[in-house]
């Protein structure tokens, strides 16, 4: 498993948190969002994604990474 910090802009809210780990939860990341830091810690196995990955699923869902 690989972890990662990753900088996200326009989160407001726990509707926000929620929609970003659920997100990454259906794709098998696990994800933890820091809203008062504007950052999502990610942990994820390698040999299935990447980081440009997890940004694009984040991105998707409307946030700016």
């Amino acid at each position: 498993m690989k972890a990662e910090m990753i900088k996200v802009g326009g989160m407001t809210c726990g509707h926000c948190v929620s929609a970003i780990q659920n997100a990454l939860k259906e794709k098998g990341i696990k994800g933890v969002v820091d809203l008062q830091n504007k950052t999502v810690e990610v942990n994820y196995d390698e040999t299935k994604t990447n980081i440009i990955n997890i940004k694009k699923i984040i991105s998707e869902n409307g946030y700016e990474v």
